[in-house]
This record gives structure tokens, C-alpha cells and sequence, in this order.
């Protein structure tokens, strides 16, 4: 349980600079896409019809696929986002 709230916890700093990407100007193309197609896989009709498997997908696999997202980002957003983090 210890793990999962750990996952939650940086999952909300993940969304914050995952946030401040796709609104940086020098984002990768990739990202916009990348985004909306992790947005569509956690609306996915499957949580509907299949509950658990829905379950899984929003606490384990979203967010290590959204952590995932955010290591792949270039150096320069990290850094911009860490800075503005300061100020």
C-alpha cells in the first residue's frame, strides 16, 4: 500500500511537468500524440466493462506510463520546470 501512495505521490509531480511540456515551446512532436493517446488509454472503455482490469490500469499502469512519458522528455524542459519550481 506504501508503494502505491508513493506512486501517487510522484505521479502529481509527473502531471505538474507533464503539464508545463506540452505547453513549452521547444516540446518534442512526439509529445502532444504520446499525451493524447495516454489520456484515451485511461478513458478506455474496458474500466466499464471489465472493473478490476480498469482498476489496475488507473493505479498501477497509468502512472508508471505517465513517469515514463516524463523521462523520455529532453533535459531542457526538466530543467526549465525545476527553475520555475524555485522562483
Amino acid at each position: 500500500m506504501i508503494r502505491l501512495l508513493r506512486i501517487w505521490r510522484r505521479i502529481a509531480g509527473d502531471l505538474r511537468l507533464l503539464w508545463f511540456a506540452l505547453r513549452h515551446p521547444r516540446r518534442p512532436l512526439w509529445l502532444w500524440p504520446v499525451a493524447g493517446g495516454l489520456g484515451l488509454y485511461a478513458l478506455d472503455p474496458v474500466n466499464f466493462a471489465l472493473p478490476f482490469a480498469g482498476v489496475v490500469d488507473d493505479l498501477v499502469l497509468i502512472p508508471l506510463l505517465v513517469h515514463l512519458v516524463v523521462r523520455l522528455l529532453p533535459a531542457e524542459i526538466k530543467s526549465g520546470f525545476a527553475l520555475r519550481g524555485r522562483i
